[in-house]
């Protein structure tokens, strides 16, 4: 029986990096992936494929839209599914390979099957033809990530009532999209059909799209998106989804009573659910919580003392980076080390156009709280790059404890903000106050002047360009 020091069960971008980090703090290491490539949901499923495709439909909203007004004349463009569909499935691989090539050079073993403990220290892999073999380690990392939620009475059929994974690969533009869900996903993939000619509805139960951001940030999002085309039906509750061969019709209660909505396509992104089916975990006495997540405490360690979980698969937010995050600080810890993590300064992005990020605390909770904070806010259309090419939807809006200076919370929608927010997370790492960021330089012209505006605001209500 093979013997490892540290082995992890799911190679998503949490258990891929740990598998690394284990790898080069010197511990015997194997990875073990159900699926025939690794890289979990974010690189075949998730992140990484609905980047490629949300940049596709850019390129075509822009072309169709805005090159004429910026001085380039083109014949009417069209959509080529099929293509956009094989460049998204192209650099899908180039980034699932890329993943193979670093287990190599780490010298990570890694098993195809499904990893099930037969142990608190003893793995089994079930490969695809039916044979198993079973591995011993000292430490196991649970990294098995999550799945689409759907609701109990909803058939996810997968030709018209899709999840996201289904609506990465439609051979059609749907004439009508109804999504049932007012999130991330559901606004990312839905902003892509729109783009390439769909009919776009949003159906929510909550009162405001992208709830757990920053409700500025939420309002803003929404009055773009509205102008983009897309439609929203937000307080609405969804009772029923029906097929009728090409047609799906949902029934669904709002304040004014009961609502019908019809389209070709219904998305299901109602939010995702941790996965540990087939893990075998009551064989190692591995506690679950009541939604069904891998209990783990501070130190993200089970109840069983050997065994660690991270990700989707225990508690807090669903996102690649703090996967990432967590399974560096698992082998760090194993390793003797010190590492931390602040749950807070875990940036959230949605990748529509514009984009929106936010990190740190919104100002619901300060309110809640009872902080006593200072805004500052800074409109992207007062920017001369803005301006330059055309974004000028957004702003920056940063809050700051009302008597310390120090920021508390940094929130942004507009182009580029996916990348500005290290700017944020990274000031607040450092614990800098709102004045910090008015004393550094942001060169010129650049997106990050908003920043620099927006901590002007917030410092003293000076800021220099409105």
């Amino acid at each position: 029986m093979s013997q490892f020091d540290v082995t992890i069960i799911g190679s998503g971008p949490g258990g891929y990096v740990a598998a690394i980090r284990a790898a080069q703090l010197g511990f015997k290491t194997a990875i073990i992936e159900k699926y025939p490539t690794l890289g979990g949901t974010c690189l075949n499923v998730g992140c990484i494929p609905s980047k490629a495709l949300l940049d596709s439909s850019e390129h075509f909203e822009k072309a169709k839209h805005e090159f004429a007004n910026l001085g380039i004349l083109i014949n009417e463009p069209k959509v080529d599914l099929p293509r956009m569909i094989a460049r998204k499935n192209e650099v899908v691989e180039t980034t699932t390979k890329g993943i193979n090539y670093l287990m190599d050079k780490n010298k990570v073993t890694v098993f195809q099957g499904v990893g099930s403990f037969e142990s608190a220290t003893k793995v089994k892999i079930t490969k695809n033809d039916g044979s198993t073999e079973t591995i011993e380690s000292k430490y196991i990392i649970i990294a098995t990530g999550s799945k689409p939620s759907s609701l109990p009475f909803i058939n996810i059929d997968k030709e018209r009532i899709i999840t996201s994974t289904e609506a990465l690969n439609l051979q059609e533009v749907p004439k009508k999209l109804l999504v049932i869900g007012g999130g991330v996903i559901g606004l990312e993939l839905g902003s892509v059909y729109l783009r390439l000619g769909a009919e776009v509805t949003v159906i929510e139960y909550l009162d405001k799209i992208i709830p757990g951001m920053d409700g500025s940030l939420s309002k803003e999002l929404q009055k773009v998106l509205k102008k983009q085309g897309m439609k929203f039906e937000l307080s609405t509750a969804v009772s029923a989804v029906e097929r009728n061969g090409d047609s799906v019709k949902i029934t669904a209660t709002n304040k004014k009573g009961e609502v019908s909505f019809e389209g070709d396509y219904c998305l299901v992104s109602v939010g995702r659910r941790p996965y540990t089916d087939g893990l075998g975990l009551e064989n190692a006495g591995v506690e679950l919580d009541e939604r069904g997540r891998v209990k783990v405490n501070d130190h993200l360690q089970t109840n069983v003392s050997n065994i660690y979980a991270i990700g989707d698969v225990v508690k807090g937010a669903m996102l690649a980076h703090k996967a990432e995050e967590e399974g560096v600080f698992v082998v760090e810890s194993l390793a003797g080390q010190k590492p931390h993590i602040n749950y807070d300064l875990i940036p959230g992005v949605v990748y529509t156009w514009p984009e929106v990020a936010g990190v740190g605390k919104t100002e619901e909770q300060l309110k809640e709280a009872g902080v006593e904070y200072k805004v500052g806010n800074f409109p992207m259309r007062a920017l001369g790059r803005s301006r330059a090419s055309g974004d000028t939807d957004g702003f920056v809006k940063i809050l700051a404890d009302a008597k310390t200076d120090e920021i508390l919370g940094f929130h942004m929608i507009g182009a580029r903000a996916a990348d500005l927010i290290a700017e944020g997370v990274t000031a607040m790492e450092f614990r800098a106050s709102a004045e910090d960021l008015t004393r550094m330089s942001h060169a010129h012209p650049t997106y990050a002047e908003a920043v620099k505006e927006a901590a002007l605001d917030a410092t003293a209500k000076r800021p220099l360009h409105i």
